[in-house]
């Protein structure tokens, strides 16, 4: 069996995006809204585990000599 490639970010939060408006439009059954409600607690870990990936990297890219530079993230409107 081919191991699968993991999904990105982008295709863990659409993904999540469209369980969620399923959900909401209140048409699944119950089984049916368990089994999306599950597979949305495994996007929503897949998310989180890619932020804080994200926020590691950034940090090691942000460090300055011997300790850790943290500056607030500027968002300009």
């Amino acid at each position: 069996m081919a191991k699968q490639e993991p999904i990105n970010f982008e295709q863990s939060f659409s993904q999540l995006e469209a369980l969620v408006h399923k959900l909401e439009s209140g048409e699944l059954s119950l089984e049916d809204s368990l089994k999306s409600f599950e597979q949305g607690v495994s996007l929503v870990r897949s998310c989180q585990t890619a932020l804080s990936e994200a926020e590691q990297r950034v940090r090691i890219l942000m460090q300055e000599g011997d300790g850790l530079a943290t500056r607030d993230f500027d968002v300009q409107s």
